[in-house]
Order: C-alpha cells, then sequence, then structure tokens
C-alpha cells in the first residue's frame, strides 16, 4: 500500500492511498460472492451465479462499495496509527478509482485534533465565592417538610383566603371561543402554590360558596400552546367549596410520622447534615467551574468550525427533546428568537464546549490520566444498584451500545480529570 498525506488548510489532511491490483481484485471477488448470497438471480441457486452475472444483475458500482466497506477500516487504521494522526471523525472518502486490471486508489479526508498550547494547569490560585448554609435554610427546610403534610378541610362560614384550597367549575374562552382543555367540574387548586396562570388564583381570593363570576386572565408570551401565547382570556368561575389549610404541629409525633426520627431534634440533626452535604457539594462544584474556567481561558486552541457546528447540533436536539419533555417543540423557541439568532447562541455554547473538551483532553495526555479497569466496574456496580439490575445485564446493555459505553468512560475520564485538577491547584473561598 502507497501513502501519501498533504496538509490542508485548518485541522484537515488529505489522504491518497493506492492499494496494489491483486489485494483490489481479491476484495472485489470476495464482494461479489458475499452479495450473490443474498439475492435472488434466476436460473441460479443463491451464491452460484458467476460474477459477470452477479455484476449485470446488482451493477459493478455496488460490488465496489461492497469492497470499499470491507478493506476502508482497515486501510484507514493502518494509515492513521503509522503517521500518528490524532483524528476526531471518521474519514471522507473524496473519490475512488476501482478499476479491474488496476490498483485501487483512494482520496479521503480526515479531520484532525487541533493544537492545543496549554497556560498554566497545576498550583493555579483561584477565589470562589463560598456557598453558607444558616440556620434559617434549616427552618426553611423544616417549614416545606411541615407544609407538605398540610390537609385541607372543609370551611363554610366565611370567603376563601390566599391560603385556602378552593374546589371550583371553570370554563375558559378566547375571543369567544372555548379552549381546548379550559374547562373542568369540581377541579381543586390549592391558592397558595398555584401553577395555573398569573392573576387566576389570585382573583378566587375573597370568594364565597356558591358564588358564580367572571375573571380576566392573559396568556404569557412563552405558552407552550403558540396559538394563545400573549392572548387575553376569560374563564367562568363557580366556587363549589372552600377548604382550609391545616398545617400539622412540629412535634416528636410528627417527627416520628415523616422520618422514622424519634425526636423534633433528631429531624432537625438529619437536615442539618443533608444541608452541610449540599452545601459542600455546591462548593465543589464552585471550585471545579473556577479551576476549569481559569485553565482553559489561559490555554490557546483554534476551534474548527466544522467542530463548532457538529456541538451545536448536537446541543439544538438536546434541547429538541427537553422541550418535547416539557410539552412544547423546538419550532416554538425557532419562532419566538429567529432561527440565525438561536443558531448563534447554540454556537457559541458549542465553541466553549469544544474548547473546553480539548483543552481537558490535553491535560489527560500530558498527564497520563485514564480510566482504569477497577474505575469503569465501579461504575457498572453503580448503574446495577441504581436501576436495580444485574451487573451482567448492565455488561449487557453496553455490549449492545458502544455509544453508550464511551459515554460511561468519557464521564468516568472526565472525572478523573476534574480530580486532578482540584488536587493540583489551590482554592480560596472568599465571603460575599
Amino acid at each position: 500500500m502507497k501513502t501519501n498525506i498533504e496538509k490542508l488548510e485548518g485541522n484537515l489532511v488529505k489522504v491518497n492511498v493506492e492499494i496494489d491490483e491483486q489485494t483490489a481484485a481479491n476484495e472485489y471477488n470476495k464482494a461479489c460472492r458475499k452479495i450473490s448470497e443474498t439475492v435472488n438471480i434466476h436460473g441460479f441457486r443463491k451464491g452460484k451465479a458467476p460474477k459477470n452475472i452477479v455484476e449485470k444483475y446488482v451493477g459493478v458500482e455496488r460490488i465496489q462499495r461492497e469492497a470499499l466497506s470491507a478493506i476502508l477500516p482497515k486501510v484507514f487504521a493502518d494509515v492513521i496509527s503509522e503517521n500518528e494522526l490524532d483524528v476526531i471523525t471518521e474519514p471522507q472518502v473524496e473519490s475512488f478509482n476501482y478499476e479491474a486490471g488496476k490498483p485501487l486508489t483512494v482520496v479521503a479526508t480526515l479531520e484532525l485534533k487541533p493544537e492545543v498550547k496549554l497556560g498554566a494547569y497545576k498550583d493555579v490560585e483561584v477565589e470562589v465565592e463560598e456557598f453558607k448554609n444558616t440556620e434559617a435554610d434549616v427552618e426553611k427546610e423544616i417549614n416545606t417538610i411541615v407544609d407538605r403534610y398540610a390537609t385541607f378541610e372543609p370551611v363554610i362560614d366565611r370567603a376563601s383566603t390566599a391560603n385556602d384550597a378552593v374546589v371550583m367549575d371553570f370554563d375558559g374562552s378566547v375571543d369567544g371561543e372555548p379552549i381546548k382543555g379550559g374547562s373542568a367540574k369540581n377541579y381543586q387548586l390549592d391558592l397558595a402554590h398555584s401553577n395555573f396562570i398569573q392573576g387566576f388564583a389570585e382573583q378566587l381570593v375573597g370568594k364565597n360558596i356558591g358564588d358564580e363570576f367572571t375573571i380576566d386572565v392573559t396568556f404569557p408570551k412563552d405558552y407552550h400552546d403558540k396559538a394563545l401565547q400573549g392572548k387575553p382570556a376569560q374563564f367562568k368561575i363557580k366556587i363549589n367549596e372552600i377548604k382550609e389549610r391545616k398545617v400539622p404541629e412540629l412535634n416528636d409525633e410528627f417527627a416520628k410520622k415523616v422520618g422514622n426520627f424519634d425526636s423534633v431534634e433528631a429531624m432537625k440533626d438529619d437536615i442539618k447534615s443533608y444541608l452541610e452535604k449540599a452545601e459542600k457539594n455546591e462548593n465543589d462544584q464552585r471550585a471545579q467551574k473556577a479551576i476549569i474556567t481559569k485553565i482553559v481561558e489561559a490555554s490557546e486552541v483554534e476551534v474548527p468550525d466544522s467542530m463548532v457546528n457538529r456541538e451545536a447540533r448536537q446541543l439544538m436536539n438536546e434541547m429538541g427533546q427537553r422541550l418535547k419533555a416539557q410539552g412544547m417543540n423546538l419550532e416554538q423557541v425557532i419562532d419566538e428568537k429567529g432561527q440565525d439568532n438561536l443558531w448563534e447562541e447554540l454556537r457559541e455554547e458549542a465553541a466553549k464546549r469544544v474548547k473546553n473538551s480539548l483543552v481537558l483532553a490535553e491535560i489527560a495526555s500530558k498527564e497520563d490520566i485514564s480510566v482504569t479497569e477497577e474505575q469503569f466496574e465501579g461504575k457498572i456496580k453503580e448503574l446495577a444498584a441504581l436501576y436495580h439490575a444485574e451487573e451482567k445485564d448492565v455488561y449487557t446493555q453496553l455490549a449492545k451500545n458502544l455509544n453508550m459505553t464511551s459515554a460511561l468512560t468519557q464521564q468516568i475520564l472526565a472525572q478523573n480529570i476534574t480530580d486532578y485538577l482540584m488536587d493540583n491547584n489551590k482554592i480560596k473561598y472568599v465571603s460575599k
């Protein structure tokens, strides 16, 4: 095999490969036999038709492409290994010449990882604004728990307050037309924790059982139903019941009920412990972000548009999935922001992500940071415990999905790099 490599602009190289006539012919004949075993050719059993008949039936080009799909992965692997090319995408075949009796020639482009010039990444000092819990946070958490166990009991001798719940019939319309899904009977709404349109719950305060009235509200401009965005609406309301919120008493019996604690003090101690762990996690995350940001900013790398665009498309796919889970769709965001503006926002975020990834990968290479077999096995144990599955079943799923395996490995590697940076740099926590 003869190889010629030509450096192109940016991080691309062009590879010209020549494969000898005999090897090319052998691969072509193998491909021809393989295809003949999968097609029905009149007058011949599968795999028994002569080469010239197969060529006439399926076309020479299909046989050539079958042969190329078999031979090129090894060819490119050898080229990459022998020339120590740090590629980041699959080779793209530009052209090929596959004539009978002649050597096979292939021209392909390979995208290489951009050069990274690291700045200081050890013994760097960063200041991090420290997150601190207060006694008020403990009380707030306790109040949240108590409120979660609140009950509602009917009242008949007064009007509704902002802390009550009301049971109502409602019927909504826009421009005189009924709103799809905008009506209900005997619907209970907690007025203090309403997720209805802003202004809806507020207009139900001060009402009595049996009151019938109409309220006016305006749908948000970013409402998930595009047809209702920013539209004024009217809701006919009838109050059927008023229920008063009853908050349980904070005592030892309550503590036993909510968490099998011996006392309120034991419950408070558990909450403090939880908040201390949350405080540490928050400060760790702030420190990690500050260190990585400073190290990346101190490093130099020209991020090619091709990498940015690929990452931006991935971000757009992720956004589409999140919006779908929320009952929305990507088209609504595109209409609101404009396609060009949204794309530029995604590209900006993508450029940051790609540079971060390249810089951290370079640090991993220089410091020989990798994923050990024990770490991978440990992650498998975590996943098995998380999903209540057998470890062998997790391995089976990973074997079926190489992308999932790669993502898991990258996740462990990223944590290893982060741990290294945390251990080898200085964090100075400062108060607000």
